[in-house]
């Protein structure tokens, strides 16, 4: 019986993963600027080519990482009570952000995008503008049910629902919890004219 060659597309997947898996725990144990793709390539036992191959620099890599967690929580439930699904939407980030892996990575990333133009964009592209017009589409169709009163700027509604999180994020003064979650949906609801 011949002897069958490797999947490549199988070597590849598996390299990705570790790849992805090396990315999440250096970046938690070293923070942004001390990770290296040297460091990267060698718990993921890999070349460095390998992850040039598929990432340009460290930051999109870092970034595809967090997508891949984003995008499971960053999704709007609609059961038709624009609060609960609000609360649901945020305690997912807040579950993300409390991860001791990927919060003090994500932390590191927006620290490190304050200086490297091409890594904010990329931050705004791939993650931050997807998930305010995810938000803008459950607002809006709050407005049509009548839980939001039709006249607010949804940017800003957006704003008073997550500044409070990247607020909590970056300068992590007190805690983000469910109570957090709760007190700010509500109180931003309440501002914008929703019916609770």
């Amino acid at each position: 019986m011949p002897e069958r060659s490797p999947d490549p597309a199988r070597r590849s997947e598996r390299s990705r993963t570790a790849i992805l898996s090396a990315t999440r725990k250096l970046s938690a144990e070293l923070g942004y600027q001390a990770m290296s793709i040297e460091a990267i390539a060698a718990a993921a036992g890999v070349g460095k080519q390998t992850i040039y191959r598929w990432w340009p620099s460290k930051g999109v890599l870092m970034l595809d990482m967090w997508g891949e967690q984003v995008q499971l929580q960053g999704e709007f439930p609609d059961t038709g009570d624009v609060a609960a699904d609000l609360k649901v939407q945020i305690r997912g980030l807040v579950e993300l952000a409390n991860d001791p892996e990927l919060g003090p990575s994500l932390r590191s990333l927006i620290g490190a995008a304050q200086h490297e133009p091409a890594l904010l964009e990329e931050l705004l592209t791939s993650i931050v503008r997807p998930r305010i017009e995810a938000c803008k589409r459950r607002l809006r169709k709050a407005q049509e049910d009548g839980q939001i009163n039709r006249g607010v700027d949804l940017d800003i509604a957006v704003d008073l629902l997550y500044g409070g999180f990247y607020h909590r994020l970056v300068l992590p003064v007190t805690r983000l919890d469910d109570a957090f979650v709760n007190g700010i949906v509500d109180e931003a609801l309440r501002g914008i004219g929703a019916t609770l």
